[in-house]
């Protein structure tokens, strides 16, 4: 779920300029190897694609069936272990990450559907994961994009 988010995260815009996390080969690779993955050119290439797609069907720009190439040659196998059935999923390495996200969206929704969304900010490019009993958070932070919010329904009001 953390990779998910991460990577749906990974190009905010801040101080109006977007950032990209995924964007220069270093920070690139610190990001992947801080998500468990290699660094890769080939990871990163599609990381950046993964993201993006997940990001248009989180929006609903695109259908989920967007996700689908992402998924060609994954395999789900079952092991018994001691503690039960566990399933195993095989992927080539360098698309591991981002068959993972893939796999927390779909995991998502199926357990929390609508919980997964954008901010409410619309100068924020970030998404949240809802865990309120309500499954009314709104924003991606309450101290910053909550908060400004606020302050600029408050200072309208006032005015």
């Amino acid at each position: 779920m953390d990779t998910l988010l991460d990577l749906l995260n990974s190009r905010p815009l801040v101080n109006g300029e977007e950032q990209d996390a995924l964007g220069d080969p270093a920070g690139g690779r610190r990001w992947a190897r801080e998500h468990g993955g290699d660094g890769s050119p080939a990871e990163l290439a599609l990381l950046r694609g993964a993201r993006d797609v997940l990001r248009d069907v989180v929006l609903r720009e695109r259908p989920p069936a967007a996700l689908g190439p992402l998924l060609e040659g994954v395999r789900r196998t079952p092991v018994i272990t001691s503690d039960g059935l566990e399933w195993t999923v095989e992927t080539p390495p360098h698309a591991r990450l981002a068959v993972e996200a893939v796999l927390a969206w779909a995991a998502t929704e199926k357990h929390m559907p609508g919980r997964l969304r954008p901010c409410a900010n619309d100068e924020c490019r970030l998404f949240l994961l809802d865990r309120s009993r309500a499954n009314r958070a709104r924003w991606c932070s309450m101290a910053v994009c909550g908060n400004r919010a606020k302050a600029r329904r408050h200072y309208e009001r006032t005015r």
